[in-house]
């Protein structure tokens, strides 16, 4: 008999990660499979899923109505209606497997995951991996009106309180304040923040400069990675430093598109390089010539809340940045000299991006081996994972003994 078996529900497909939260779900599968758990993951159906079983060590229970994924055709559409088929399908599997605990990743399989602990009466841990909705606060009003963007933030904030989560996962100490003060018990909230793999971010060395600098920038480029603040830093810099080269690595959006066509009618001699979408273990690749890495993230509660990976990855890969002032994020690299914080002004993140790109490597070096070093003890997903499979499990037997 395995020492728990639980259901793990997502709302991205499993492997291979597409980034954003569904790479952190990989390593805490692989903790709790380490730990002798059984492990039945529903998710969005994936291309080759008997070897993806075999290799984790997994059960795998797919959703295949319909095609879902952060770039999938109708995205917002399909993940309001996921819900509710995912609880089906649980409910389903439960009527012959006996689940010890349901974990739900995001806020979306959330919804599902407190439906169920109603239904079948068993524990609930909710992960967090960031404050889904409070993105939706960069967006265009017509888009996502105001009202409509508060309700749906304060839904997702009640859900732990709403369906009596036995346990709650936050991707930053600001996120566990959000949750607190809907009155959800503090002593069941645990920050894990959000991680990266070591072995895919070596620390490298630069010691002269780059020329022309390289200002490189990576993720999956939704609104709120690519508004008034990223356009004003980059027209900033091109102005003083025509030679200076940005460098996009990631899908090739809508949101990039735009933005890039807007760049170059607007700003003369705008330099740039979009690379597309890269596997994750070989991003770090196109940091190795790169001069600074940027967050030009708008202000908003999803933001603040989120504690950026990306941010986390130039450190490790020893890659001076700059950001926009996140209260994760800046709280936790305050006294970090590799970090850069501008205000929530284009100007302004464009002036911190000159400083970097004119600061010399021999002046930097020293701090970024310590800031890299500092990042892997702590921010690797090995340690973080641990943290919250041991909260996960501080449950699990909690609620044995009840």
């Amino acid at each position: 008999m395995p020492a728990f078996r639980i259901a793990f529900l997502t709302h991205e497909p499993f492997f291979p990660p597409s980034g954003g939260g569904s790479a952190e779900a990989v390593y805490l599968v692989e903790e709790m499979v380490r730990r002798g758990w059984e492990i039945h993951l529903f998710c969005p159906k994936i291309p080759d899923a008997e070897v993806v079983e075999k290799k984790f060590g997994i059960h795998l229970h797919q959703f295949s109505k319909w095609q879902m994924g952060r770039y999938a055709k109708l995205r917002n559409f399909k993940y309001l209606a996921y819900p509710f088929f995912l609880e089906r399908m649980v409910a389903a599997a439960a009527r012959e497997i006996k689940f010890d605990l349901i974990f739900s990743q995001h806020a979306i399989s959330a919804v599902a995951a407190g439906k169920l602990k109603q239904r079948l009466k068993i524990p609930v841990v909710m992960n967090f991996p960031d404050l889904l909705t409070g993105f939706m606060e960069t967006w265009p009003r017509y888009i996502a009106p105001r009202a409509v963007v508060n309700s749906l933030k304060r839904y997702e904030l009640l859900l732990p309180t709403k369906y009596d989560a036995d346990g709650v996962l936050t991707v930053s100490d600001t996120l566990a304040d959000y949750f607190a003060q809907t009155e959800f018990p503090r002593a069941k909230i645990c920050p894990i923040y959000y991680g990266y793999d070591a072995q895919y971010f070596p620390f490298r060395t630069q010691p002269s400069p780059v020329n022309p600098a390289v200002v490189v920038m990576h993720g999956s480029f939704d609104a709120h990675h690519l508004g008034k603040i990223a356009f004003n830093a980059i027209r900033y810099v091109s102005e003083r430093r025509r030679e200076t080269i940005f460098r996009f690595i990631g899908k090739k959006t809508a949101s990039l598109e735009k933005f890039l066509a807007r760049a170059k009618k607007e700003i003369p001699d705008f330099r740039y390089e979009t690379i597309g979408f890269v596997p994750y273990a070989e991003i770090s690749k196109h940091f190795l010539d790169a001069t600074v890495g940027i967050v030009p993230y708008e202000e908003s509660a999803g933001t603040h809340c989120a504690f950026v990976a990306k941010l986390v990855e130039y450190i490790a890969s020893g890659l001076p940045a700059v950001s926009t002032p996140l209260k994760s994020i800046q709280s936790y690299f305050k006294n970090d000299p590799m970090v850069k914080f501008s205000a929530f002004d284009g100007n302004d993140f464009g002036a911190k991006i000159l400083a970097a790109i004119e600061e010399s490597p021999k002046s930097w070096q020293l701090s970024a081996a310590k800031s890299a070093a500092h990042v892997q003890s702590e921010l690797d997903w090995q340690p973080l994972c641990r943290k919250a499979i041991n909260f996960t499990e501080k449950v699990l037997v909690g609620a044995k003994s009840a």
